[in-house]
């Protein structure tokens, strides 16, 4: 019933599934990740293409995608926005509409959520949303999964994410309330999530019982946390406020000695490109106490995942 009930949906914003659908999703993550790790094939999207449209560079989200399709017995194409029509005047409505004559589902990254949701209401077939400013609800997927197989649970966890709540974070605080995890934003004034977001954050912990918090104190933040996580300060969008950003989120970095303050039960995330000396030191992304590569590998199952539940 619940894979039935996922058919043909977009998958935009983790906002828009509920509990039992996000953990029926990480349940499939785990089965297929099971079973590629036995050896077995699965060919749930045998002869069904997927679409991606790159409005953004990418690493982990094109290699894990198209690795993702040949997986499941389909075949991912790549589609940089420079190279398509898209990149040369025609409107987001007629080529969401176009691909949709061709291929059975479509990924998308972009700088501008609204338009990945312009993309998504005109066109014929599922999308995914590969992230945009305000959401990354794949990496949040591959982020539950990691913490699942950690942990054996994500409901109790504390999880504190450190730095400007962008979409990351954002994405993040959305999951672990969902799934009852408590979240603390650990950043300065001014760097946590829009007053619309934060309050759906707050909705969705009321109802799985768990907590919500914004803390200024980092080293207060992260003692006895499950999981700490950060991301980049500054993204590419934002490059002009690079240094004035740097100089106001500089005590939030997560490096050594904040991760000694966290305890030796801690285990840090980041979705990767790091940048080192920035949000985290490199010494941290390669401690024992990491699950960064983990994590990693995760968005190719948790987004296997996704795709055969809404292109099956």
């Amino acid at each position: 019933m619940m894979c039935e009930a996922l058919k043909g949906r977009h998958f935009l914003d983790v906002a828009d599934f509920s509990a039992a659908e996000l953990t029926y999703l990480l349940d499939l993550a785990s089965e297929l990740k099971t079973r590629v790790g036995a050896g077995e094939e699965t060919r749930a999207l045998a002869g069904r293409v997927l679409g991606m449209i790159f409005m953004k560079k990418s690493t982990r989200t094109r290699v894990s995608f198209e690795v993702g399709m040949y997986q499941l017995g389909g075949m991912a194409m790549f589609l940089s926005a420079s190279e398509l029509q898209l990149g040369h005047g025609e409107t987001i409505r007629d080529t969401a509409r176009t691909l949709s004559r061709y291929v059975q589902g479509v990924m998308i990254r972009a700088v501008d959520h609204a338009d990945v949701l312009e993309f998504a209401a005109n066109a014929q077939v599922p999308v995914v949303n590969g992230m945009t400013d305000s959401a990354h609800p794949c990496q949040t997927m591959a982020d539950l999964l990691t913490m699942r197989e950690h942990f054996g649970r994500i409901a109790g966890l504390h999880v504190v994410y450190l730095g400007a709540a962008l979409n990351v974070g954002t994405s993040l605080s959305l999951g672990c309330a969902s799934l009852g995890a408590d979240f603390t934003f650990c950043c300065p004034e001014g760097y946590e999530p829009d007053a619309e977001r934060l309050a759906v954050v707050h909705r969705l912990a009321e109802a799985s019982g768990s907590r919500v918090d914004i803390g200024r104190d980092p080293d207060l933040a992260v003692r006895d946390a499950d999981v700490v996580c950060t991301d980049g300060w500054t993204p590419p969008e934002l490059s002009a406020e690079h240094d004035v950003r740097a100089r106001a989120l500089e005590a939030y970095r997560l490096d050594d000695a904040l991760l000694v303050a966290a305890g030796p039960q801690a285990r840090v995330l980041h979705c990767l490109p790091a940048h080192y000396g920035e949000e985290i030191t490199e010494s941290v992304v390669y401690s024992p106490q990491s699950l960064v590569f983990d994590e990693v590998e995760n968005r190719l199952h948790a987004q296997k995942a996704i795709l055969s539940a809404i292109m099956s």
